[in-house]
């Protein structure tokens, strides 16, 4: 390509395929119904997972282009099969004392989700115990962000702050204990609050294990490579944005699938107010799914968080946000709308400051005029140069 780039259809060519094979499927399994439904529900997934997508690309770009393959394979499997069909399978078995195939059967009945003992009614039943997992696990993963020192502030007014008292020490877990317990007495149902205490916990346990152990063997590497870099001769030039392989990468890979399955908690469950049949629902939102993967690669590979630097913000902020309304939704109905439109009104105003930005620098005439905030890197603090978008242009 002229500009080094891959084409658009390189990029969304397999998420294309997929959503023509989902809409057959669609229109096979249930006719005309099946299709649109199929088609909706695909829109719906997509809407709603743009953040998903730039939270993402912040992490991918730090893995290998080996690794990143395996987000868009083996990941995608996981996304459409465990967390679409699944996993609604187990939190039913699980809640209803259900074996697998009583699930299973339960499931493909079909059963209107407003009657007691259906698939979908037990499923929503369950929702108390998905939301608080769920947000507990979005709720530190924002927290982490905003208390880390960042190379570059979107909101200075409030982020500048929250990264000074940041200092204290798991000062994040603290935050979000407090916040599961307020939340379990005053928003859980009655008899659901030790249901949602367990959950929560479980969520950030999952969170700093996982986080963890990915942080752990990614500074081993770093080491293992300062160590090899030492010892050879220097060449100077640039630096290459570091990525991670071996069991660092294997754990950013598994930190992204719950990133992903606790985007997709409330969406799994929200879906059945539109079908109550499991078929369909794991068939449009995998459809929906595997484009939010696409537009993923898309976004690292034409390295569009070094040219907008507060995307990342922007969806972080929109995490946080998710998180909060995940525990609302256990008393009170919120609809998919609002939660798709506080997402992206979020990664909107981010791009806008970062278009701002952009055009505020190069009326200067001289990037560096400006102050440390105003410089042109991302949030990882890799200047946006030839050489470290070459880490990820020929995936």
């Amino acid at each position: 390509m002229a500009d080094g780039h891959p084409s658009l259809f390189r990029t969304f060519g397999w998420s294309i395929g997929i959503a023509i094979l989902g809409l057959i499927g669609g229109f096979w399994y249930g006719q005309t119904t099946g299709l649109a439904v199929v088609a909706i529900l695909a829109v719906l997934e997509i809407s709603l997972s743009f953040d998903n997508a730039v939270v993402n690309a912040t992490i991918l770009r730090r893995m290998s282009p080996y690794w990143q393959k395996i987000f868009l394979t083996v990941g995608i499997l996981i996304a459409v099969f465990g967390m679409r069909l699944i996993f609604p399978l187990l939190v039913v078995g699980i809640t209803a004392k259900l074996n697998p195939a009583e699930a299973l059967r339960l499931a493909m009945e079909k059963g209107d989700p407003e009657t007691p003992g259906t698939y979908g009614y037990l499923l929503n039943d369950a929702h108390p115990a998905i939301a608080a997992f769920g947000g507990m696990f979005l709720l530190m993963l924002f927290l982490g962000f905003v208390f880390d020192e960042k190379d570059i502030n979107w909101l200075s007014w409030i982020e500048r702050p929250l990264e000074r008292i940041g200092k204290l020490d798991q000062l994040a877990v603290v935050i979000a204990l407090a916040a599961l317990v307020v939340s379990a007495y005053t928003l859980a149902p009655d008899n659901k609050i030790s249901t949602v205490l367990l959950s929560g916990i479980l969520g950030i346990i999952t969170f700093l294990l996982v986080n963890g152990l990915g942080e752990l063997f990614n500074i081993e590497e770093e080491d293992e490579e300062a160590e090899l870099d030492a010892e050879a001769p220097s060449k100077g030039g640039n630096t290459q944005l570091a990525v991670a392989t071996g069991k660092a990468a294997f754990f950013l890979f598994v930190y992204l699938e719950f990133i992903d399955a606790s985007f997709s908690f409330d969406g799994v469950v929200g879906a059945f107010a539109i079908t109550s049949d499991p078929i369909i629902i794991a068939i449009g939102l995998g459809v929906g799914a595997m484009f939010i993967r696409s537009l993923t690669v898309f976004l690292v590979r034409r390295g569009t968080l070094s040219e907008y630097v507060y995307l990342e913000h922007g969806a972080m902020w929109a995490i946080g946000a998710l998180a909060v309304l995940l525990l609302v939704t256990m008393r009170y109905e919120v609809p998919e709308v609002v939660v798709g439109l506080v997402g992206v009104g979020l990664i909107a105003l981010s791009l806008m400051s970062s278009i701002i930005r952009r055009r505020r620098i190069s009326a200067l005439g001289n990037e560096d005029e400006s102050s440390d905030d105003e410089r042109a890197v991302d949030t990882s603090g890799v200047p946006d140069t030839p050489v470290s978008q070459a880490t990820t242009k020929n995936l």
